[in-house]
């Protein structure tokens, strides 16, 4: 006899989102200024995008400051001194440096310390990322407290010449704080993260000429910016994230119609959209707000959250599904019982 699918939780530990925070630069960029300096127009991008504004970081902004911010506002919803903190998660692609990790100074900048401290690279699928691993560290009972955290300043890598990409992107930070409880049914009931590397060329950033795919006709000429095959990385979204939807339904013979909320990455509104009408869900059921932040890669699903708890539009007992496609190709789903 089969047994329950591995991803789908049996633990007699429970786990809630305590608290969530946002970190958002104060700067902000409208279509029409992006306009006057490449070829595009406002209608053109938020037909295709959705997009209207988006947030991007001045001097002296990092994903670590945005970061730091965004936890330690979590850190105070939830009630939690930093200090009782026993991991920091931190999903980005933009880190200050390579080593030490944005996370290791975002424990200490917090005052978190000696808690545990991890940078995970999922370029867009990295907040989900962290939830998955967040609950599941708790759900051992080694761990009580973990805080995780989607931040990205992709304004750093994008090549502002290029209209097909420059329009896309925001910089920002989410997080949310997770906490053991002795409730069971509540937390996450099924996860599941996956990759597909031989579609890296789809989304890529590279540093120099070694990075480069055999194809390399659609690369822009500047290194160090991201490259993006925008049909391939479409169609392949969007086959995925309903592909992925279905499998966590399945898993926990849900419907569609019990959850209270999707919570997609917010990176193109077609996308959103087609996946809501599949699902057949009322438009309040499935949360949008990439007209406004623009597509902030491991930052939007942890914004995403943070703004519906602040609207107070989740509730203890409620389902909620997060769901996220990132350049790699990655892709993971979080099911959760609030």
């Amino acid at each position: 006899m089969i047994g329950p699918p591995a991803n789908k939780s049996n633990t007699s530990i429970g786990v809630r989102i305590a608290g969530t925070g946002i970190g958002v630069p104060a700067r902000t960029v409208s279509n029409d200024e992006l306009a006057k300096t490449v070829d595009t127009t406002d209608e053109w991008i938020a037909q295709r995008t959705g997009i209207r504004t988006r947030h991007l970081v001045q001097d002296g902004e990092t994903a670590r400051t945005l970061a730091t911010a965004a936890l330690a506002q979590a850190l105070d919803h939830a009630g939690i001194p930093a200090g009782e903190l026993d991991m920091v998660i931190s999903g980005t692609l933009t880190p200050e440096m390579c080593t030490p990790s944005d996370a290791v100074r975002i424990v200490a900048d917090v005052g978190a310390k000696p808690a545990g401290a991890v940078d995970i690279s999922a370029a867009c699928s990295g907040f989900v990322y962290g939830l998955n691993m967040g609950s599941a560290l708790i759900q051992t009972g080694m761990y009580r407290n973990v805080g995780v955290i989607g931040a990205e300043t992709l304004s750093k890598l994008t090549n502002w010449d290029d209209r097909t990409t420059c329009i896309l992107f925001g910089d920002g930070a989410g997080a949310a704080v997770l906490a053991a409880t002795g409730n069971a049914d509540q937390g996450c009931l099924y996860q599941r993260m996956s990759s597909d590397g031989a579609m890296w060329s789809s989304l890529y950033c590279p540093r120099d000429q070694t990075n480069l795919p055999m194809d390399s006709t659609g690369f822009t000429g500047k290194f160090n910016t991201l490259q993006m095959n925008g049909r391939e990385v479409f169609k392949f979204a969007v086959v995925t994230l309903q592909r992925a939807i279905d499998d966590a339904l399945n898993a926990c013979d849900v419907k569609a119609d019990d959850l209270a909320m999707v919570i997609p990455h917010q990176s193109n509104i077609r996308m959103i959209e087609l996946a809501r009408q599949r699902l057949s869900l009322p438009e309040d059921r499935i949360y949008v707000n990439i007209d406004r932040y623009g597509n902030t890669s491991a930052a939007s699903v942890a914004i995403c959250l943070h703004e519906l708890v602040e609207q107070k539009r989740l509730h203890e007992g409620d389902l909620v599904l997060f769901v996220a496609i990132g350049g790699g190709m990655t892709w993971a789903t979080s099911l959760w019982r609030l």
